[in-house]
């Protein structure tokens, strides 16, 4: 995975098609259900609330200021080294998913959720959004500035959510940024909230998934976002599974942005969409792809309900 990247002059490929990967035999499934690939798993940490009020005092917290098309948001540098103890490391498998470090997936995301919103396509206004994986939290504070209702953080490290997504949430409301349209507003009274655990888990915290097996109609969120999050073959179903326990049926919509393929790791984009496709419930369509040079190619999806 590389670092992130200015994506300015990204080629996006507005599609209205949904994605085909295989056909509807179930034995073209085989090579991803295949168990000499699964590694044995590691013990998750435990799925908690982090208050804002966790920052710790000692943390040095610098800020940098990011240009998307006009919309300038602030992202946090934070040393890994002074978080987890860690040195120049992207992931540590059970302790630390690359959740300091501001992956490409997440500017593109905010590019194609603004250029969503100027065609009319969607609004936040009044929505309720779970941002996946969020690590500095770009994406919901996006949808937080576009008027959301609610934004609820989630990321694998409590670490992350006390040291870099909710000081980056703070300096981005301190009036320092802009939401990307006039007409836009703040929501003074939206729910913020931040939960960090693992995806088999964390939706029994999160307050607008339905606790019983029945998906009511109006339970979850309105949106789902989330960025470099399907990096790792195991972890794919989990995360999956997720969207479809916090997914608002009928109308509930769901962006993802992510490389194609991760090299050395497994994961990607069409590895996801084959078990979305596998399991039929969502269709899928293409919002977004860049090829810039900076990465192998990288794609921004739209998943919702058939």
């Amino acid at each position: 995975m590389a670092a992130a990247a200015n994506s300015e002059g990204n080629a996006q490929k507005p599609s209205s098609e949904t994605f085909q990967l295989f056909s509807s035999s179930a034995s073209a499934f085989g090579i991803f259900d295949d168990a000499a690939q699964q590694v044995p798993p590691i013990p998750p940490p435990p799925c908690v609330e982090v208050l804002a009020s966790e920052v710790p005092s000692s943390l040095k917290h610098n800020v940098d200021s990011v240009n998307l098309d006009g919309v300038i948001l602030l992202k946090g540098r934070v040393n890994t080294q002074q978080v987890f103890g860690l040195s120049n490391s992207d992931l540590v498998p059970g302790k630390y998913e690359g959740g300091l470090k501001l992956w490409e997936g997440s500017l593109d995301l905010i590019k194609a959720l603004r250029s969503d919103i100027k065609n009319g396509l969607i609004s936040f206004a009044g929505k309720r959004v779970l941002e996946v994986g969020c690590g500095h939290g770009l994406p919901g504070i996006f949808a937080f500035l576009e008027g959301a209702a609610a934004v609820h953080f989630q990321d694998f490290n409590a670490e992350v959510l006390r040291c870099l997504t909710i000081p980056n949430l703070k300096a981005n409301l301190s009036g320092e940024s802009q939401p990307s349209s006039s007409n836009s507003t703040i929501c003074d009274e939206a729910e913020v909230r931040f939960f960090a655990g693992d995806w088999s888990g964390i939706d029994k915290l999160l307050p607008h998934v339905t606790t019983d097996a029945k998906h009511n109609q109006g339970d979850g969120y309105d949106f789902i976002l989330m960025a470099e999050t399907v990096y790792s073959i195991n972890s794919l179903q989990n995360l999956y599974n997720l969207i479809k326990k916090c997914l608002q049926h009928p109308d509930g919509v769901v962006y993802m942005a992510a490389k194609k393929y991760y090299f050395g790791v497994g994961g990607g984009t069409r590895r996801f969409l084959s078990v979305v496709e596998k399991d039929g419930v969502m269709t899928s369509s293409l919002v977004a792809e860049i090829t810039d040079g900076s990465s192998n190619v990288r794609e921004v999806w739209k998943l919702a309900y058939k």
